[in-house]
């Protein structure tokens, strides 16, 4: 003779209570993180206007960046076809 034991059950308002506080809390974050990626923009704002030279060489700067990565991921992807 087996008797089974059937697991506790949770009650739906602790799930509930429990999604409701996570929810509220990555509501918040996203809040605080809105806010601050606002204050960084009006800083950045603020120092290229003070400094646009220093500004658009950073620009280019990152823009040969991106074009010499991308260069070197099509050499990379079109080495590995010749491979096949």
């Amino acid at each position: 003779m087996t008797t089974e034991t059937k697991p506790a059950a949770t009650p739906a308002t602790t799930e509930t209570a429990s999604e409701d506080t996570l929810f509220s809390q990555a509501k918040e974050a996203l809040s605080d993180a809105g806010e601050t990626i606002g204050d960084v923009v009006d800083d950045l704002v603020e120092a290229a206007k003070k400094n646009p030279v220093a500004t658009a060489a950073i620009a280019a700067g990152a823009a040969a960046a991106v074009a010499g990565a991308a260069f070197g991921i099509s050499k990379l992807l079109d080495k590995d076809d010749d491979a096949k």
